[in-house]
């Protein structure tokens, strides 16, 4: 009768330490969730402190559909300052050359205006190809966006 009831109790001992790991484990995922919550909450509030709207200026890069562009680098340079410089991966390309942008450059400008300089090097029909172009950016009050189109016959700008 003795070894009945220790039986019974290992296995009631055996369910209960099952019960806790199972709920230690749906408390741990829910604190992975808060904590990822948090973590995206933060970002968002060190990128507005980082670059407020008011002086914030952003550029992208994008590739003019069924061109037959394939960017090899791009260089940013704004008011003779180099901003940013990239070198492009096979699969980078192939995304851009599907439609894909990418942002290039985030940063903080006052208001005024401002010389861009982009220098890009890349291929189009197996032929290198290499360009600068210049664009007037003219930064207000308020977020500014400028979007550069890559083609392989020349380079464009549109801004936001």
């Amino acid at each position: 009768m003795f070894c009945l009831l220790l039986a019974c109790s290992v296995v009631n001992g055996e369910e209960v330490a099952k019960e806790q790991i199972k709920g230690l484990d749906e408390q741990v995922q829910d604190i992975k969730k808060d904590v990822l919550g948090i973590s995206t909450e933060l970002n968002l509030l060190e990128e507005k402190l980082l670059f407020p709207s008011n002086t914030q200026v952003s550029f992208f890069v994008s590739v003019a559909k069924d061109s037959g562009f394939e960017p090899d680098g791009i260089e940013l340079k704004l008011d003779d300052k180099e901003m940013a410089s990239h070198i492009y991966s096979f699969k980078e390309v192939e995304a851009l050359q599907k439609g894909g942008v990418q942002r290039v450059f985030t940063g903080n400008v006052r208001t005024g205006d401002h010389n861009l300089q982009v220098t890009v090097i890349g291929k189009k029909g197996g032929s290198k190809f290499h360009d600068t172009a210049s664009h007037s950016v003219s930064k207000g009050v308020g977020p500014k966006f400028v979007e550069i189109s890559l083609s392989g016959s020349g380079i464009g700008f549109k801004d936001w």
